[in-house]
This record gives C-alpha cells, sequence and structure tokens, in this order.
C-alpha cells in the first residue's frame, strides 16, 4: 500500500517546525535590512531556500546587479538539481511533469532525505504532504519573524538574527568532523573567503561574485584532488561465464 497525504504531512512535520525557526530568523534579517514584512514574505512564498535567501538579501542591500545575483543563486541552489534528478529514480507514474515541476519547487535538503528513506516507489499524494508542511513552516516563520522585527527590542532581534548562521554552522559541522575532505574544502572556501574580503588587490570584486569564486573553486579542487574513490560493481556469475 502506498503511502498517503496524512504520512507525508506526518513525515514532513518535524521539519516544518524546524523551518518556522530558521526562517523566523530571516525574517528579522529582512526587515532589519529595510524589506517590508511583505517583501519578506513574498521572498519566501517564491523561493524556499534558506541559504540562497539570506545571500541574495545581502546582494540586494548591496545594490548588486541582476546578473550577479542570478550567478549566485545558481552557484548556491544547484545541489537542488543535482538531489531532483536523484529522487527522481524513486517517483510512480503519477508523477507527471506539472506535478513533478510543484514537487521540485519544495525539494529541499531535508525533504529529500526523508523522500529518499521511503520504500518502495513515491507518488504525488505523498509527496504533496510532504512538502507542504516545511513550505508553510517556511513562509510562517519568516512573516512572524518580520512582525516581530518591528516589535521586539534591537538587541534582542539582533541575536536572533544570527540563528541562521548558527543553523549552517550545524550542517557542516558533522560531516566537517567526520570526512578529511569535507574539512579540506570547506577550509579553502574559508581561506579564500577572508583573503578576497580582507586583501586590498581583491576589493574590486563584489560579494556576490566572492560566494561565487570561493564555492566553485573549493569545490572543483576538492573533486580534483580529492576525488572519492570509484565503487566496482560484482559482476554475477552469469556475465562472468558469458565472458568466458
Amino acid at each position: 500500500m502506498k503511502a498517503g497525504y496524512a504520512k507525508g504531512l506526518r513525515d514532513g512535520l518535524p521539519i516544518a517546525l524546524g523551518y518556522v525557526s530558521v526562517a523566523f530568523a530571516f525574517g528579522i534579517q529582512a526587515t532589519a535590512a529595510g524589506l517590508s514584512p511583505l517583501q519578506a514574505v513574498l521572498i519566501s512564498l517564491l523561493n524556499v531556500t534558506s541559504a540562497g535567501q539570506l545571500a541574495g538579501l545581502q546582494l540586494m542591500v548591496g545594490g548588486a546587479s541582476m546578473a550577479e545575483m542570478a550567478l549566485t543563486q545558481l552557484t548556491i541552489n544547484l545541489r537542488y538539481a543535482l538531489m531532483s534528478l536523484s529522487l527522481s529514480q524513486k517517483l510512480d507514474r503519477t508523477m507527471t511533469l506539472p506535478h513533478r515541476l510543484l514537487i521540485s519547487f519544495c525539494n529541499t535538503d531535508e525533504v529529500f532525505v526523508v523522500a529518499s528513506r521511503q520504500e518502495g516507489r513515491l507518488g504525488r499524494v505523498y509527496l504533496y504532504g510532504l512538502t507542504n508542511g516545511p513550505f508553510a513552516g517556511w513562509v510562517l516563520g519568516t512573516l512572524l519573524g518580520a512582525l516581530a522585527g518591528g516589535i521586539l527590542p534591537a538587541a534582542l532581534t539582533s541575536a536572533l538574527g544570527i540563528a541562521i548562521y548558527g543553523m549552517f554552522i550545524a550542517i557542516v559541522l558533522p560531516p566537517f568532523r567526520r570526512s578529511r575532505e569535507v574539512r579540506a574544502v570547506v577550509l579553502t572556501a574559508v581561506g579564500m573567503s577572508c583573503a578576497l574580503a580582507l586583501l586590498p588587490l581583491f576589493s574590486f570584486i563584489s560579494n556576490g561574485f566572492r560566494i561565487i569564486i570561493c564555492a566553485v573553486t573549493a569545490s572543483a579542487l576538492g573533486a580534483w584532488l580529492m576525488p572519492l574513490p570509484v565503487r566496482e560493481e560484482p559482476v554475477e556469475p552469469e556475465k562472468r561465464e558469458g565472458a568466458a
């Protein structure tokens, strides 16, 4: 029996609750940067990407060009395309193109992990249940944060505004501890970011292009110098006999 909408909602509830807190921090940052609550909510309503929205907010405040913003978002959010390609291997026949497009809009890191762990094929009913909760939590959290930003004391909003950076650290820290390759890539990106920001030689590079340069260069170096070992698939006995 295939998983239904109710199971999708239950599986997505922890994600939704987590998104409320993270989006709350984004809403505070957005209003602190000069956006209205409506503008902050529209950003979350049309994007659903924490790192992308935070980077985009900084670029908007800094007066970056549309091309710079587009390239930055492409670099940060390219992983979603890879996750969607992977998840597409588990979809059943009910997932026609329109439904694939709608589900992919909210195929975040956490949604992808939960969906990937499900047994068997996934249908549109379950995936709508899984994504509706996190989407609502993300938009609601942004609205609450944007409204609270105009009410709470400045000292408190400043403290809450850095919560989103804590989320990024929490995501990176576990693989950083376990994997030498991840540590090398992260430290390379951090070192390059510091150099581009502090050295006068690179002062002409804007914030958006710094993100692009650091992310692409560090990941490319990691893939080139420390590639993952290729795992050979075991050859079935029948194929061995045929080859002989």
